[in-house]
């Protein structure tokens, strides 16, 4: 199956994430990220990523994640490339969350330069202590970027799970749109935002996010190191 859809709307890119369940990061849907991306850098000016309706992205793999220690680490390393590489994407990104993001899905949500989220009873945030596992670094370090600075403790440590609402006042989203709208929306940010010199915007989002960066891959082993899986 594919796991990411590649459609094209007036040199914008639309990528939607669909596993069929959860929209977890896996291996597989990691690569086919990675490739819908390669294939927008050569044919768009911008992105718009999106998930199933009611479901943008569950996180990592939980069966992955449970295998065990190695597994889990392993895994957490390989979408430590998928969202710095979202993260960095050089061209304008859009993220259209259609539904629940929790844990690394709410990371996916946060590597967006615009975020617009489906209105509705939905969850966005960080859960990883309820479930018994230590915030890595890139997941604080992202949340320390994007969040609004007095919701960085409790969307981390208390594990704060927001609706869409809430989420725009924490900072994991810009805005919330209808759920007939949320596409439009997203692809009218990503039109504008395409507008702007490809290469001057590459650039500055660069500068923009690049100690960031260099301080999640610097610190990224050692994190792994002592990283444990979900009780």
């Amino acid at each position: 199956m594919s796991f990411v859809s590649y459609e094209s709307r007036e040199n914008v890119a639309l990528l939607r994430m669909d596993d069929g369940k959860a929209n977890a990061l896996s291996y597989d849907m990691m690569n086919a990220l990675d490739e819908a991306l390669n294939r927008a850098e050569k044919e768009a000016s911008a992105v718009v990523l999106t998930g199933r309706a009611g479901k943008f992205c569950a996180g990592f793999d939980l069966k992955e994640m449970m295998a065990g220690v190695d597994q889990a680490r392993a895994l957490v390393t390989r979408g430590a490339d998928a969202l710095l590489r979202l993260y960095t994407f050089p061209l304008p990104l859009v993220i259209a969350c259609s539904g629940h993001a929790l844990a690394g899905g709410a990371l996916v949500v946060l590597t967006g330069d615009v975020r617009v989220g489906v209105g509705g009873p939905f969850r966005i945030g960080l859960n990883e202590v309820q479930i018994g596992m230590p915030v890595p670094i890139l997941a604080m370090e992202l949340a320390r970027d994007r969040l609004a600075p007095g919701h960085l403790m409790r969307s981390t440590l208390f594990a704060t799970v927001v609706d869409p609402e809430a989420a725009v006042t924490a900072g994991w989203l810009d805005e919330v749109a209808s759920e007939g709208a949320l596409l439009d929306t997203a692809h009218a940010h990503a039109a504008r935002l395409a507008a702007l010199p490809r290469d001057a915007y590459g650039k500055t989002k660069t500068i923009l996010r690049e100690k960031t960066v260099r301080y999640v891959r610097e610190t990224l082993a050692s994190d792994m190191a002592r990283l444990t899986p979900p009780a």
